[in-house]
């Protein structure tokens, strides 16, 4: 069984920017600013999400668990 899998990549300002949880996600609900996986996975098993100029990739397992790699 092959499967094809997408990959995008997601770049979010660093702390350091001044920017609060509001403006990156207007779906942000909850005091701790939490987001949904689906929100960042789009429907994708992997996106690459880069940080402080570095790409880090969040791959969703088969069995329902997230993997964060660098």
């Amino acid at each position: 069984m092959s499967q094809t899998l997408s990959s995008r990549t997601l770049s979010l300002p660093s702390h350091s920017a001044g920017l609060g949880a509001a403006s990156l996600a207007p779906d942000v609900k909850g005091p701790c600013g939490a987001v949904d996986s689906s929100e960042l996975l789009r429907g994708n098993k992997t996106v690459e999400i880069q940080h402080n100029g570095l790409i880090y990739r969040l791959q969703a397992t088969r069995l329902g668990k997230l993997i964060l790699t660098k």
